[in-house]
């Protein structure tokens, strides 16, 4: 990915088990996701939100001349560096754009992607979770393509596939 990159990270699936209070990932698998400005998404399940897990994703996946934004987590600040810019939003202090400063893009596809798990799905298995990845991310970079050509576009992915569920669980046939 090149040009301006907005990285963000959230958390999918399970109940918290502190009622009414903020936090409570224990139960939540974390994701982490990267969209080029008027361009496509990449989102990836991760181990934890650490500075070596963002630090590896952000890596192999962004070019190093990318402009990248971010919010004030403070593990991005040792990352940014290896980018020509890095600038960040403070949300805390109510700050959520800043002229060309923001995370609202990728911010606005994790509501389509919770939206889309708590309303239709109801529930994602951590194992699965990066197939609705795939699917949400596929859907987000084929938004502004008629849907005879995003159906042409999932088709060809297709091409030389033939995946049952026994082989998405690494079993064999019988």
């Amino acid at each position: 990915m090149k040009g301006t990159i907005e990285a963000d990270e959230t958390y999918v699936g399970g109940k918290s088990r502190r009622v009414g209070q903020q936090g409570g990932f224990e139960n939540k698998t974390p994701v982490v996701s990267l969209v080029q400005r008027n361009g496509n998404i990449r989102s990836f399940v991760v181990p934890t939100v650490s500075a070596s897990t963002l630090r590896q994703t952000l890596l192999e996946n962004i070019n190093p001349s990318s402009d990248l934004m971010t919010d004030e987590l403070p593990t991005y600040r040792k990352i940014g560096k290896n980018f020509d810019s890095h600038q960040t939003v403070k949300h805390r202090h109510y700050e959520y754009v800043r002229g060309d400063v923001y995370t609202n893009t990728v911010e606005g596809f994790f509501s389509l992607l919770k939206r889309g798990i708590n309303g239709v799905y109801h529930h994602v298995s951590k194992e699965h979770l990066h197939r609705y990845l795939a699917e949400f991310d596929f859907r987000y970079n084929h938004r502004k393509v008629e849907d005879h050509d995003r159906a042409i576009s999932a088709i060809a992915g297709f091409t030389g596939k033939r995946l049952t569920y026994k082989d998405s669980l690494g079993q064999t046939h019988g």
